[in-house]
């Protein structure tokens, strides 16, 4: 939505108070139009305009839904709603112009305060063995339900929970008034899997200050397992490559039939992946016959949002829409548009450094010689999930020293690709290696956007960068070392059973201490 910025905008009121505008659909004019603002009243004081649009109603975008819909959205937000709001030119240009709507980047507004906004977290947990690794405790005097003995290195503390964290939704319901007992009855009830969406102090705080709802559509969902895809593709001589079909006992559009060496086929869309998106546009309520014309309509190229059966699972779980991750995308990038995010290049090497460096996309490759304290971090993982990320890298440790940092996600283990292997068989290569071991890592917004354009991440985007010149930290004498096992291909030896016991426990206790 490159040259559209809608203001977000937080209303509070008083019970029995109004929000002071009236929201109208009108003949000739296209929209959710804000007319008869009340002088002083919440709406005026936050800046809205007669004539302004409402784009979306907490998180969920309104444009193409009736306007009773809308209403209902307003009235069921009790006395906090939050609105995406565009002005009257603005709107009707973009109109005009065929821009997509749907994908907001924009500042949030509490009655008329411009605010940087901390999100809400959603965090998914698969119970280990018989626990989730945490307790629930209410205190006397303050309201709600709080986090409490979060197990070190456990399931929640994987899953981005953290001590003192305020419980405010169990699987998509709120829970903010619910008892003890109902929080924890709940909470056995839900199974081996769970969602929770969480707020640490200072979120918290700050909606307490604004007197703004919390829900799920405000999250960040940086701590989910898994993601959704965006897939940018062009139609081939042949058409897309793939059949658009409806399940009989599930709901929604899934492709299906993908031909050998097709553009789908290239563009890596899987047999079975839920169309959540086309172009930026959500389709979830579509028939089969509108999302069909939205391709058609897209020409010789089209951008898939799209879910595979376990992405679609952990979403569906907490309620929540997997637009939620394209929009946290181009809020924390500021994105040119929906379309143009997946088409982000990789920088390549320039001699001369850019005044405003953009964040590089290629991972980090590095190699780690074990000291008296270990490599210097901890591995982590979500039970039950693919995937594996760093967590509390000492700082002056060695994997400090080589560039690794708090939440990179893990690529390769010398030269072994585990994005898809279980969190045991990778602390086995990682025991196997000895005092040496080489990674290859990405930032997790780095990773995220790769894995968004369906650019593999492999050593060759590291591009004209050497072998050994890739993130080594090591002293002269070391160094030279290396190279003379390199020439000698020397492997190294298998820990002995006492320092293999003592790698096991680093791995799971104190990585490396």
């Amino acid at each position: 939505m490159a040259g559209y910025k809608p203001r977000v905008i937080t209303l509070s009121k008083k019970p029995k108070q109004t929000f002071g505008f009236y929201l109208r659909v009108e003949n000739g004019e296209e929209g959710h139009l804000i007319r008869c603002l009340e002088m002083g009243g919440p709406a005026e004081l936050a800046g809205m305009k007669d004539g302004d649009r409402i784009l979306r109603v907490n998180g969920t975008f309104v444009d193409e839904r009736s306007h009773s819909e809308v209403v209902d959205l307003v009235k069921n937000s009790g006395t906090s709603v939050t609105f995406h709001i565009l002005d009257e030119s603005s709107y009707k240009q973009a109109k005009a112009q065929g821009v997509n709507l749907s994908s907001p980047g924009s500042k949030p507004v509490a009655n008329g305060v411009e605010k940087h906004r901390p999100k809400p977290k959603l965090c998914y947990l698969v119970k280990s063995s018989s626990s989730f690794g945490f307790s629930i405790r209410s205190v006397e005097g303050e309201h709600g339900l709080f986090m409490t003995e979060v197990t070190p290195g456990g399931t929640a503390e994987r899953a981005g929970v953290r001590l003192n964290d305020r419980l405010v939704e169990i699987n998509g319901e709120n829970v903010e008034n619910i008892t003890h007992d109902g929080a924890v009855d709940k909470i056995r009830r839900a199974g081996s899997h769970i969602m929770f969406l969480l707020v640490d102090k200072e979120t918290d705080k700050f909606y307490q200050k604004t007197h703004a709802k919390i829900g799920s559509w405000l999250a960040t969902t940086k701590y989910l397992p898994r993601e959704p895809r965006i897939i940018n593709i062009t139609k081939g001589s042949d058409g897309y490559g793939f059949t658009l079909r409806e399940e009989p006992s599930q709901a929604g559009h899934f492709i299906r039939d993908i031909e050998r060496g097709s553009s789908a086929e290239k563009a890596h869309l899987k047999e079975k992946d839920r169309l959540v998106a086309v172009d930026g546009r959500d389709v979830e309520s579509c028939s089969h016959e509108e999302v069909v014309d939205r391709i058609k309509q897209s020409g010789n190229k089209c951008c898939l949002l799209v879910v595979d059966k376990d992405t679609d699972q952990v979403y569906k779980l907490g309620k929540v829409s997997p637009l939620l991750f394209m929009e946290e995308m181009n809020d924390s990038n500021s994105p040119p548009s929906y379309t143009e995010a997946v088409n982000l290049p990789i920088p390549t090497r320039s001699s001369t450094p850019a005044p405003e460096r953009k964040e590089e996309l290629r991972p980090k490759l590095c190699k780690l010689e074990k000291t008296s304290d270990g490599f210097g971090f901890h591995l982590n993982s979500i039970q039950g999930v693919c995937g594996h990320y760093l967590q509390n890298v000492v700082k002056g440790g060695v994997a400090d020293k080589v560039g690794m940092e708090n939440d990179d996600i893990v690529v390769e283990v010398n030269g072994v690709n585990v994005e898809q292997s279980h969190h045991d068989d990778v602390v086995k290569i990682i025991q196997g290696s000895g005092n040496y071991l080489e990674m290859l890592v990405a930032k997790r917004s780095v990773y995220d956007k790769l894995k968004a354009q369906g650019v593999p991440i492999t050593r060759q985007l590291l591009g004209e960068t050497s072998y050994a010149q890739v993130h080594s930290a090591k002293t002269p004498e070391a160094s030279k070392r290396e190279r003379l096992e390199e020439e000698e291909e020397a492997r190294p030896t298998t820990p002995t059973e006492p320092e293999r016991q003592r790698c096991h426990s680093e791995v799971y206790k104190v990585w490396c201490k």
